[in-house]
């Protein structure tokens, strides 16, 4: 399980705080198209990425529950929070109220799944305060994943390290051989998203690809863990490469049509095309909802990764590195 937690109670007070941590996740293989309770319509594969982390604090309060949106979420992000501490509330029959604080190590907007982090965090952060005040027992990872699944989806595959299977109602660990990577996200400016996640999973549904999609889904996932216990590294890339063109080819397909990438997004993806044409090797790549470009290395390609950076802020210089 992906997560530290700790406890600090307030001397001579009854007053405590809880603050918990929860990384976030990117996946190789994309689920797109949902139904009620955030199941996905096919499985998905994701890496969980430890140096984007969301943490959390609760700190018993009186009266009603306050979100501090230190970081401008804005009113629905504040309301959903709220919503699913309420929804935390009820399942452990806590009648407690708690100060919430939210902060990410890394930058809100920037093209990094804060709502997996944040809903994680928030989930482990609330199971472990209102075990302690009932005096009872977290539930264990895979409980506290399907709860927190009910307010993000992917934040359920936040609870695993660091490959994570998610199909259905759970989520859990898959042993992968290929399982210690580096990961570099590339920032492309493209302003706030016009289309939200949450209504891109209801509109793919319009395109005439999407009927075919969880099974293209499921072939490439079985191709992509074999590529990948196998040293198939060029043939994995191959299979990430195929699959976020297919995810976005659902969202320029749909009915009314919508797009995320930018020309600075296609330059991007244009220039790791060549890099591993004339290389023969590189990064698995990948981009999801939104325009950044995020790359996964193996550990050995430290030089190869050097390079592309260099390359990257020589003829891109409007592109960011995380």
């Amino acid at each position: 399980m992906c997560h530290t937690a700790q406890t600090t109670k307030l001397k001579g007070n009854l007053m405590a705080i809880w603050i918990s941590r929860a990384p976030s996740n990117i996946a190789l293989i994309k689920y797109m198209g949902k139904s009620e309770g955030n199941i996905p319509c096919n499985g998905s594969l994701s890496y969980t990425l430890h140096k984007f982390e969301t943490e959390v604090s609760l700190e018993l309060c009186r009266g009603q529950d306050v979100f501090e949106d230190r970081m401008g979420l804005g009113a629905r992000s504040v309301e959903r929070f709220l919503e699913h501490l309420k929804r935390l509330k009820q399942l452990t029959g806590c009648g407690e109220f708690f100060h919430v604080k939210s902060r990410n190590n890394f930058p809100h907007s920037a093209g990094i799944a804060s709502s997996a982090s944040s809903f994680a965090a928030l989930t482990i952060c609330a199971f472990n305060a209102m075990g302690e005040i009932q005096n009872s027992t977290p539930p264990s990872p895979e409980e506290m994943s399907r709860v927190s699944r009910l307010a993000s989806g992917s934040s359920c595959r936040s609870f695993f390290s660091p490959w994570c299977f998610w199909e259905g109602e759970n989520a859990r660990k898959i042993d992968i051989k290929i399982d210690d990577l580096m990961h570099d996200l590339l920032l492309v400016n493209g302003g706030l998203k016009a289309v939200s996640s949450g209504e891109a999973h209801r509109l793919v549904k319009s395109s005439l690809l999407f009927p075919e999609r969880a099974q293209r889904a499921k072939i490439r996932l079985e191709k992509l863990m074999k590529s990948m216990n196998d040293g198939d590294w060029s043939g994995a890339h191959q299979l990430c490469w195929e699959e976020f063109w297919d995810m976005h080819a659902l969202f320029e397909t749909s009915c009314p049509s919508f797009g995320y990438m930018t020309a600075d997004t296609i330059a991007v993806l244009s220039g790791i095309r060549k890099f591993w044409k004339t290389r023969l090797d590189g990064p698995l790549t990948t981009v999801d909802a939104g325009c950044n470009v995020h790359l996964l290395w193996r550990r050995d390609q430290t030089e190869l990764q050097q390079r592309m950076r260099e390359t990257i802020c020589a003829d891109m210089p409007g592109v960011g590195i995380l």
